[in-house]
């Protein structure tokens, strides 16, 4: 298989406190880089949260950056609003923070400033580079303290300044520094030139392996096909379910596919076209299953896909059939997960699988990219797509999973509809 090519900015960077007015000015001129960035020019929420709490952390106003706060004055909410019952502005820092994530892995050069989000936090991180160039000193005291010079660079360097006319009387004296002064001086300054080169393969080590997750995960679906096809199943409109909709049968004419299948469709055809996998599209009802033989298959949807409901019935994880749409655990039946129907439907959390498994019904690979509702699917396709989750996946199984089946079960907050990010609740491979 080809690799698939995600790039990003392989600087080294650490943390760093903006003290200037030059320095806020910077990070501000950063930040306006990331608002006009195709992952928040299209939005009004989320440049919103991201520019209040850069400017307030520059401002030295941490106190704001708190959920209540943040809620009141970004949002518009009362001042006694219910932060549990109103999630907007922690399903809105989540989104930030995995828009940053693609924002600069998507970089083709290493920023000087990088602005992050720490998990669990409002209080965004600046990060310098620690690669900028040295400016080599023209004084002839610090130029004796360069990190690799020889005594015939300094003495060539002070004689020209002298040349110049800046110094009026010339003594090997003012350029000279006790040998023993520079040899400790140099290995100062080795130790630390190495320490920082360390430092440095440790973080593009982890980073490309992060990125190289998701070649593993697909490396077994593909290798040796051309073709993948997506299966996504299809839906009726139906007011009597929770959900609003129901699955659609073979004498459904023209059944619809919801805007998340279309999402994690996309998303997944984007991903295998950058390594020459053509993806084709197919409604579950109307697929037989000499197709699904012919080609590895990835199963969008679970209660409106047949194909999902027939092929994961032997895994650990799997959707119960019926009207009660929840995922149960096999080894302990007592372990659930199901939308709160207490709650309307574009409001409460979704659950999801995501499955990789080689399966003897259709002699080959399969993927499932499946919630119990329309936004679980969505966030599974985000899931295999984005590097930074696939390492996650990786450091919980915490061995090489490109051949292996994998089974993961994930949480995903859902907000007026839209789709936040996905977590990580159970894990199984065999």
């Amino acid at each position: 298989m080809m690799p698939l090519p995600m790039q990003s900015a392989n600087a080294i960077h650490g943390e760093w406190h903006p003290q200037t007015r030059q320095d806020r000015e910077a990070v501000l001129s950063e930040l306006e880089t990331i608002l006009a960035s195709p992952h928040f020019c299209n939005s009004k929420r989320y440049p919103a949260l991201l520019r209040f709490i850069v400017e307030n952390a520059l401002a030295g106003k941490t106190e704001l950056l708190k959920e209540r706060t943040l809620g009141i004055e970004v949002f518009d909410r009362p001042a006694d609003y219910d932060t549990n019952a109103d999630t907007v502005v922690r399903y809105t820092a989540g989104e930030v923070r995995k828009r940053l994530l693609l924002f600069y892995s998507e970089q083709s050069h290493p920023p000087l400033i990088r602005i992050s989000l720490p998990a669990g936090s409002y209080v965004p991180e600046f990060l310098h580079s620690l690669e900028e160039a040295r400016e080599v000193p023209t004084d002839p005291e610090s130029h004796a303290a360069l990190p690799f010079d020889s005594d015939a660079r300094a003495l060539t360097s002070a004689k020209s300044i002298v040349a110049a006319g800046r110094v009026s009387h010339w003594d090997d004296r003012n350029v000279a520094e006790p040998a023993a002064r520079r040899k400790r001086l140099f290995w100062s300054l080795l130790v630390l030139v190495l320490l920082a080169l360390t430092a440095g393969a440790w973080w593009m080590y982890h980073t490309g392996r992060a990125q190289n997750e998701v070649d593993a995960f697909w490396a077994p679906v593909v290798r040796g096909q051309q073709t993948l096809i997506l299966c996504t199943g299809g839906s009726v409109f139906a007011s009597k379910n929770y959900s609003g909709v129901e699955t659609a049968n073979r004498d459904i004419e023209y059944p619809f596919v919801s805007w998340q299948s279309v999402s994690a469709a996309v998303q997944i055809s984007s991903m295998l076209s950058r390594a020459g996998i053509t993806t084709q599209l197919a409604s579950a009802p109307s697929t037989p299953l000499t197709d699904l033989r012919e080609h590895s298959v990835a199963l969008l949807g679970a209660y409106n896909n047949q194909w999902t409901m027939h092929l994961q019935q032997s895994l650990r994880y799997y959707f119960l059939p019926g009207s009660d749409e929840i995922i149960v655990d096999r080894m302990h039946p007592q372990v659930q997960w199901k939308r709160d129907e207490s709650i309307p439907y574009s409001s409460t959390d979704d659950y999801a699988i995501v499955a990789r498994f080689y399966d003897t019904t259709i002699g080959g690979w399969v993927v499932v990219l499946a919630g119990v509702g329309r936004n679980g699917t969505e966030a599974a396709a985000q899931f295999v797509t984005i590097p930074y989750y696939m390492q996650l996946l990786r450091n919980r199984i915490g061995s090489d999973f490109s051949n292996r089946n994998i089974e993961a079960v994930l949480k995903i907050t859902v907000i007026e509809g839209k789709t936040g990010a996905p977590t990580i609740l159970a894990v199984s491979t065999w």
